[in-house]
This record gives C-alpha cells, sequence and structure tokens, in this order.
C-alpha cells in the first residue's frame, strides 16, 4: 500500500527522512482492527518524528500520520483516537500509552490498524477531511480550554501564536463556548483570519492586552513564555502543550508565578471520552475545523514543507482517493 513514512531520522533537516512508497499491509492483531484511511491530517508531531523525538531508529521505517477518519471493517464511517494504551484496551495493561507513529505505524497510509477500542463514529455532520483534524490538534485545544484551564462563559481567554493547529482550533472552540478570546501573531494576516475566527483582537507578540486573562493557551513556549505569564490575573492558569519555539525561556517568571499565585498545567492529547465530546460539540454547534490545504497523500511533501515554514493557518490535510 502507499504511504508516507520516517525512513531516517535527520535532526537539523528532519524533510530528508520523509519517503513516499510502498509499504506492508498492516499486520492483524487480536482485538485490533483495519481502517481504510479517507483523509488524515498533519501535526508538527510528524516533524518531530522525523528529527528523532519519540520515534527511536530501531523503530524505522514508521509510517507518519497521528490522525485519521475513514471507513471501518463493517462499512462504517469512523474517526481515530490515536492515543494507544490509554487504558490497556488491545495492548495489555502494562504498556505505557504511546502516540501512533511512536511505537505503531501511523495513518498516512491507504489502511491502518489500531485497536477496536480506539475507533469512534464519524457523525454524518462532518466531512472526512473536517474529521481528520480533531483527534490530536482539535482535540488538545479542548481539553486544554474546557478541562485543564477550566474556564467558563465569559471568561477571557489568550491564545499564543494564532494560525497553528492548537490555536486555531482554541479560538474557534472559545469562540462558539462564550469566550473572550484574544490572540497575538507575528504575521498581520494571521492576526486578521484570527479575528474573522471570532478573537476579540489580535496582538503582535508580547503587545500589552486590553485586560489580564484567565487563561492562555501556550503552544509556542520560549518566545511567548512570559508575556504568557504577565497576561494572566491573580489565580489566573497556563496551560501548555507545547513548545515550538524552545522549551527554555529566558525569563521564567517565577516570582511572579509564587506570588500571583499562577498556575501551570501541563497538557497532551485528550482522552477518548473527550474526543466523543468534541465530536459531538463539532456536529450540534456548527464549529467546523479550519482547512488550510488538502492535498492527495503522493503530494505529502508539499504539505510538510509547507508546516516547516510555518506558512499556514489551520491544518493540512492529506486524502487517499
Amino acid at each position: 500500500m502507499f504511504a508516507a513514512y520516517a525512513a531516517r531520522i535527520d535532526r537539523d533537516q528532519p524533510l530528508n527522512g520523509l519517503e513516499l512508497g510502498e509499504r506492508p499491509e498492516p499486520e492483524k492483531r487480536p482485538g485490533w482492527t483495519t481502517v481504510t484511511v479517507k483523509a488524515a491530517s498533519l501535526n508538527h508531531h510528524d516533524l518531530w518524528s522525523l528529527r528523532g523525538v519519540g520515534l527511536p531508529e530501531d523503530k524505522l521505517p514508521m509510517i507518519l500520520g497521528c490522525d485519521a477518519a475513514g471507513i471501518d471493517e463493517h462499512g462504517d464511517e469512523v474517526v481515530l483516537h490515536s492515543v494507544i494504551g490509554q487504558t490497556g484496551h488491545g495492548v495489555g495493561p502494562d504498556e505505557k500509552r504511546s502516540i501512533l507513529t511512536e511505537h505503531y505505524q501511523g495513518t498516512f497510509a491507504e489502511r491502518v490498524t489500531v485497536p477496536a477500542w480506539n475507533v469512534l463514529p464519524k457523525p454524518k455532520e462532518l466531512s472526512f477531511e473536517e474529521a481528520a483534524c480533531l483527534p490530536t490538534a482539535w482535540l488538545t485545544a479542548y481539553r486544554m480550554l474546557f478541562t485543564n484551564a477550566g474556564v467558563r462563559p465569559g471568561d477571557a481567554v489568550l491564545v499564543q501564536g494564532a494560525g497553528g493547529g492548537v490555536a486555531t482550533a482554541a479560538i474557534v472552540l472559545g469562540k462558539a463556548a462564550g469566550l473572550r478570546v484574544f490572540a497575538t501573531s507575528r504575521d498581520e494576516a494571521k492576526r486578521k483570519r484570527a479575528v474573522d475566527l471570532g478573537a476579540i483582537e489580535a496582538f503582535e507578540p508580547g503587545a500589552r492586552l486590553p485586560q489580564r486573562v484567565d487563561a492562555v493557551i501556550e503552544t509556542v513556549g520560549a518566545a511567548t513564555w512570559s508575556h504568557s505569564i504577565k497576561s494572566l490575573r491573580p489565580g489566573g492558569t497556563v496551560v501548555i502543550s507545547g513548545a515550538t519555539s524552545g522549551d527554555r525561556p529566558s525569563h521564567a517568571e517565577l516570582t511572579r508565578i509564587f506570588f500571583q499565585e499562577l498556575k501551570v498545567v501541563g497538557s497532551t492529547m485528550g482522552s477518548k471520552d473527550e474526543l466523543a465530546d468534541l465530536l459531538a460539540f463539532c456536529a450540534t454547534t456548527g464549529v467546523r475545523p479550519v482547512l488550510d490545504q488538502v492535498l492527495p497523500l503522493d503530494r505529502a511533501r508539499e504539505g510538510f514543507e509547507r508546516m516547516e515554514t510555518g506558512d499556514l493557518f489551520g491544518k493540512i490535510v492529506l486524502t487517499t482517493s
């Protein structure tokens, strides 16, 4: 079957390790099921995998891709939850959780095998392309906002780095949930898009906000960390799920954190139940993922190149037909 996969690890030039071509069909395992992939979306996790983060060389070659929507063995339209081993289903109770492409082959292929427990029904209201955007970036944003930040309608939230998948999802979900959303981006066009999607205002990174916020959605890391901490009201929460600009800020703002009793919460992905809630939320409210580009799988390299440069707004989706 045709697939996009990591053949080599290159920490400095990750796309040097990306190959497109034929790979073996998925292995059958007890308690697992094979899904015919219709659409799969790119995440920064895929670039990190090509750099060897979370993907040891002894696992190569590894088909990339965490997210997918497709057709299961019974002909039903489904969405995949990409966290494997979260409850032990399909792998046993002693195996640590992992994300597809770390230990098990991913979704950038014509077919993928996952534990049957990881398959959820796709709402008929969502296209395959839209549904494929939800299991990583959108689920991460959903958990950051509603589980880990604990915000309520009317609260104010700052989303750093508008344009990325998680940040874009947080803006759209926050608006739909009645939050006052502010956003930042270095790019003027992305700031305008953020406002079009529901942000009250969008600013250059580091700018003073009109008010202190209840929570910050942080995926940028070192470049925006100080601003995130300074933008919180006393007792507020910064939720961090990534560090695309690096994980070692020059100013950790520890004094401000303890003096103002701020909370720093780490967040990774989300649960299957949260994904089910997110799917229902999108189906009933009309909220839809923002698509930057849809490409056929054989043009996956173009999508990776666009994501690596950061010249995107929303999700890049690969389709198999």
